[in-house]
Protein backbone atom coordinates (compact mmCIF):
# COMPACT_ATOMS: atom_id res chain seq x y z
CA UNK A 1 0.00 0.00 0.00
CA UNK A 2 1.34 3.61 -1.06
CA UNK A 3 0.58 6.68 -0.27
CA UNK A 4 -0.41 8.59 -3.74
CA UNK A 5 -1.06 12.27 -4.12
CA UNK A 6 -3.53 13.34 -6.66
CA UNK A 7 -3.34 17.07 -8.30
CA UNK A 8 -5.97 18.23 -10.41
CA UNK A 9 -8.47 20.94 -10.77
CA UNK A 10 -11.37 18.80 -11.89
CA UNK A 11 -12.87 17.09 -9.74
CA UNK A 12 -14.70 14.48 -11.71
CA UNK A 13 -10.40 13.49 -12.57
CA UNK A 14 -10.08 13.65 -8.98
CA UNK A 15 -12.68 11.30 -7.48
CA UNK A 16 -12.48 8.94 -10.85
CA UNK A 17 -8.56 8.49 -9.87
CA UNK A 18 -9.11 8.08 -5.84
CA UNK A 19 -11.81 5.22 -6.63
CA UNK A 20 -9.24 3.06 -8.91
CA UNK A 21 -6.31 4.10 -6.61
CA UNK A 22 -8.34 3.11 -3.28
CA UNK A 23 -9.42 0.11 -5.04
CA UNK A 24 -5.83 -0.86 -5.36
CA UNK A 25 -5.46 -0.63 -1.77
CA UNK A 26 -3.63 2.58 -2.16
CA UNK A 27 -4.01 5.25 0.28
CA UNK A 28 -5.02 8.88 -1.40
CA UNK A 29 -4.97 12.14 -0.88
CA UNK A 30 -6.17 14.85 -3.12
CA UNK A 31 -5.51 18.43 -4.12
CA UNK A 32 -7.03 21.06 -6.47
CA UNK A 33 -4.59 23.06 -7.26
CA UNK A 34 -0.94 23.75 -6.34
CA UNK A 35 -0.89 25.49 -2.79
CA UNK A 36 -3.08 22.07 -1.61
CA UNK A 37 -0.31 20.31 -3.29
CA UNK A 38 2.45 22.14 -1.50
CA UNK A 39 0.64 21.44 1.47
CA UNK A 40 -0.08 17.56 0.70
CA UNK A 41 3.73 17.48 0.06
CA UNK A 42 4.61 18.82 3.81
CA UNK A 43 2.41 16.88 5.50
CA UNK A 44 2.60 13.45 4.61
CA UNK A 45 5.53 12.87 1.93
CA UNK A 46 3.56 10.72 -0.70
CA UNK A 47 5.42 8.04 -2.10
CA UNK A 48 3.97 9.38 -5.32
CA UNK A 49 2.72 12.41 -7.16
CA UNK A 50 -0.33 12.53 -10.07
CA UNK A 51 0.21 15.79 -10.81
CA UNK A 52 -2.40 17.81 -13.74
CA UNK A 53 -0.36 20.43 -15.69
CA UNK A 54 -2.38 22.96 -16.55
CA UNK A 55 -4.16 24.56 -13.27
CA UNK A 56 -5.52 28.06 -12.36
CA UNK A 57 -3.13 28.91 -9.81
CA UNK A 58 0.31 27.55 -10.90
CA UNK A 59 0.46 25.30 -13.45
CA UNK A 60 2.28 21.91 -12.71
CA UNK A 61 5.45 22.31 -14.84
CA UNK A 62 6.45 25.65 -12.53
CA UNK A 63 5.38 23.35 -9.26
CA UNK A 64 7.47 20.61 -10.64
CA UNK A 65 10.50 22.87 -11.20
CA UNK A 66 9.56 24.58 -7.82
CA UNK A 67 10.36 20.88 -5.79
CA UNK A 68 13.33 20.46 -8.03
CA UNK A 69 14.58 23.66 -7.02
CA UNK A 70 13.73 23.07 -3.22
CA UNK A 71 15.19 19.63 -2.79
CA UNK A 72 11.85 18.28 -2.56
CA UNK A 73 11.63 15.95 -6.10
CA UNK A 74 12.33 12.73 -4.03
CA UNK A 75 9.34 10.97 -5.09
CA UNK A 76 8.24 9.95 -8.53
CA UNK A 77 5.82 12.28 -10.18
CA UNK A 78 3.62 11.46 -13.01
CA UNK A 79 2.55 14.27 -15.35
CA UNK A 80 -1.24 14.68 -16.65
CA UNK A 81 -2.99 17.08 -19.39
CA UNK A 82 -5.49 16.55 -21.71
CA UNK A 83 -3.84 19.66 -24.04
CA UNK A 84 -0.29 19.15 -23.61
CA UNK A 85 2.00 19.48 -26.47
CA UNK A 86 5.39 16.69 -26.52
CA UNK A 87 7.58 20.37 -25.82
CA UNK A 88 5.65 20.58 -22.48
CA UNK A 89 6.08 16.24 -22.15
CA UNK A 90 9.97 16.59 -22.88
CA UNK A 91 10.45 19.75 -20.43
CA UNK A 92 8.63 17.97 -17.56
CA UNK A 93 11.04 15.00 -17.82
CA UNK A 94 13.84 17.07 -18.46
CA UNK A 95 13.18 18.53 -15.16
CA UNK A 96 12.17 15.33 -13.29
CA UNK A 97 8.94 14.19 -13.73
CA UNK A 98 9.10 10.08 -14.40
CA UNK A 99 6.20 9.80 -16.56
CA UNK A 100 3.52 11.71 -18.61
CA UNK A 101 -0.03 10.33 -19.06
CA UNK A 102 -2.61 11.92 -21.99
CA UNK A 103 -5.91 12.47 -20.53
CA UNK A 104 -8.66 10.70 -21.06
CA UNK A 105 -6.40 8.49 -19.50
CA UNK A 106 -6.72 4.37 -19.71
CA UNK A 107 -6.69 2.40 -17.20
CA UNK A 108 -4.32 0.08 -17.86
CA UNK A 109 -1.97 3.55 -18.59
CA UNK A 110 -2.88 4.55 -15.47
CA UNK A 111 -2.03 1.53 -13.16
CA UNK A 112 1.59 0.67 -15.37
CA UNK A 113 2.65 3.98 -14.80
CA UNK A 114 1.82 3.88 -11.19
CA UNK A 115 3.77 0.78 -10.63
CA UNK A 116 6.52 1.59 -12.25
CA UNK A 117 6.95 4.79 -10.19
CA UNK A 118 6.27 2.95 -7.07
CA UNK A 119 8.79 -0.25 -7.85
CA UNK A 120 11.10 2.44 -8.86
CA UNK A 121 14.28 3.05 -6.28
CA UNK A 122 14.62 6.99 -5.43
CA UNK A 123 18.45 8.31 -5.22
CA UNK A 124 17.98 8.55 -1.30
CA UNK A 125 18.11 4.79 -1.09
CA UNK A 126 14.31 4.50 0.42
CA UNK A 127 13.21 1.38 0.28
CA UNK A 128 11.14 0.62 -3.08
CA UNK A 129 7.00 -0.42 -2.17
CA UNK A 130 6.79 -3.92 -3.24
CA UNK A 131 5.19 -3.73 -6.95
CA UNK A 132 1.70 -4.31 -7.68
CA UNK A 133 -0.28 -6.64 -10.31
CA UNK A 134 -1.43 -5.19 -12.67
CA UNK A 135 -5.18 -6.14 -13.92
CA UNK A 136 -6.16 -7.20 -17.07
CA UNK A 137 -6.01 -4.57 -20.03
CA UNK A 138 -8.44 -2.59 -20.39
CA UNK A 139 -10.34 -1.54 -23.71
CA UNK A 140 -10.78 2.15 -23.42
CA UNK A 141 -8.87 4.77 -25.18
CA UNK A 142 -4.90 4.69 -26.17
CA UNK A 143 -2.99 6.78 -23.84
CA UNK A 144 0.39 8.09 -25.57
CA UNK A 145 3.30 7.48 -23.81
CA UNK A 146 5.27 10.97 -24.75
CA UNK A 147 8.84 10.55 -25.11
CA UNK A 148 9.05 6.83 -25.00
CA UNK A 149 9.84 6.70 -21.15
CA UNK A 150 8.66 3.65 -20.18
CA UNK A 151 8.79 -0.13 -22.29
CA UNK A 152 4.80 -0.82 -23.52
CA UNK A 153 6.23 -4.13 -23.79
CA UNK A 154 6.44 -5.45 -19.96
CA UNK A 155 4.17 -8.21 -18.80
CA UNK A 156 2.06 -8.20 -16.04
CA UNK A 157 0.29 -10.26 -13.73
CA UNK A 158 -3.58 -9.87 -12.84
CA UNK A 159 -3.65 -8.32 -9.16
CA UNK A 160 -5.15 -10.43 -6.71
CA UNK A 161 -7.50 -9.35 -3.90
CA UNK A 162 -8.22 -10.08 -0.27
CA UNK A 163 -11.40 -10.57 -0.24
CA UNK A 164 -13.78 -10.73 2.62
CA UNK A 165 -16.76 -13.15 3.58
CA UNK A 166 -19.70 -11.58 2.10
CA UNK A 167 -23.72 -12.57 1.35
CA UNK A 168 -24.67 -14.80 -0.80
CA UNK A 169 -25.39 -13.44 -4.49
CA UNK A 170 -28.88 -11.29 -4.90
CA UNK A 171 -31.93 -13.31 -5.93
CA UNK A 172 -32.95 -12.68 -8.98
CA UNK A 173 -36.53 -12.40 -7.67
CA UNK A 174 -35.36 -9.37 -6.72
CA UNK A 175 -36.78 -7.99 -10.05
CA UNK A 176 -40.36 -9.50 -9.28
CA UNK A 177 -40.30 -5.90 -6.95
CA UNK A 178 -39.78 -3.28 -9.82
CA UNK A 179 -42.98 -1.50 -10.93
CA UNK A 180 -43.81 -1.25 -14.36
CA UNK A 181 -45.38 2.10 -13.70
CA UNK A 182 -42.23 3.95 -13.37
CA UNK A 183 -40.69 6.48 -15.94
CA UNK A 184 -38.45 4.29 -18.29
CA UNK A 185 -35.62 6.15 -16.95
CA UNK A 186 -35.89 4.94 -13.60
CA UNK A 187 -36.91 1.83 -13.79
CA UNK A 188 -33.96 1.29 -15.79
CA UNK A 189 -31.85 2.65 -13.40
CA UNK A 190 -33.43 0.65 -10.60
CA UNK A 191 -32.55 -2.81 -13.27
CA UNK A 192 -28.97 -1.69 -13.38
CA UNK A 193 -28.82 -1.16 -9.33
CA UNK A 194 -29.32 -4.77 -9.05
CA UNK A 195 -28.06 -5.78 -11.79
CA UNK A 196 -24.59 -4.89 -10.37
CA UNK A 197 -25.37 -5.19 -7.11
CA UNK A 198 -25.58 -8.97 -7.99
CA UNK A 199 -22.64 -9.39 -10.12
CA UNK A 200 -20.46 -7.42 -7.19
CA UNK A 201 -21.99 -10.26 -4.52
CA UNK A 202 -21.16 -13.05 -7.25
CA UNK A 203 -17.64 -12.05 -7.51
CA UNK A 204 -17.06 -10.77 -4.07
CA UNK A 205 -16.54 -7.08 -4.89
CA UNK A 206 -13.72 -8.30 -7.54
CA UNK A 207 -13.79 -5.27 -10.03
CA UNK A 208 -11.56 -7.02 -12.45
CA UNK A 209 -14.16 -9.95 -12.82
CA UNK A 210 -17.50 -8.02 -12.98
CA UNK A 211 -16.14 -5.91 -15.56
CA UNK A 212 -15.37 -9.09 -17.63
CA UNK A 213 -19.14 -10.42 -16.87
CA UNK A 214 -20.81 -7.59 -17.79
CA UNK A 215 -18.59 -6.73 -20.73
CA UNK A 216 -17.74 -2.98 -19.32
CA UNK A 217 -14.22 -1.26 -19.83
CA UNK A 218 -13.03 -0.70 -15.80
CA UNK A 219 -12.88 3.13 -16.17
CA UNK A 220 -16.76 2.86 -17.40
CA UNK A 221 -17.79 0.47 -15.11
CA UNK A 222 -16.37 3.00 -12.00
CA UNK A 223 -18.43 5.86 -13.51
CA UNK A 224 -22.03 3.80 -13.97
CA UNK A 225 -21.79 2.71 -10.06
CA UNK A 226 -20.99 5.97 -8.95
CA UNK A 227 -24.23 7.37 -11.03
CA UNK A 228 -26.82 4.57 -9.78
CA UNK A 229 -24.79 5.33 -5.98
CA UNK A 230 -23.65 1.55 -5.72
CA UNK A 231 -20.43 1.53 -3.45
CA UNK A 232 -18.15 -1.36 -4.62
CA UNK A 233 -15.86 -1.23 -1.50
CA UNK A 234 -19.28 -2.76 0.39
CA UNK A 235 -18.71 -6.12 -1.30
CA UNK A 236 -15.03 -6.24 -0.81
CA UNK A 237 -12.10 -5.59 1.48
CA UNK A 238 -9.28 -3.79 -0.32
CA UNK A 239 -6.32 -5.22 0.02
CA UNK A 240 -3.60 -4.15 2.79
Amino acid sequence: MANILVVDDEMGIRELLSEILGDEGHVVQLAENAQQARLARQEAKPDLVLLDIWMPDTDGVTLLKEWQRDGLLTMPVIMMSGHATIDTAVEATRIGALNFLEKPIALQKLLKAVQQGLTRTPETNRPAVPPLRVISSDHGNNVNNAHNLQSANSNFENRSFNVAQVAAPAPVNQFASLSFDLPLREARDAFERIYFEYHLNRESGSMTRVAEKTGLERTHLYRKLKQLGVESVKYAKRGE
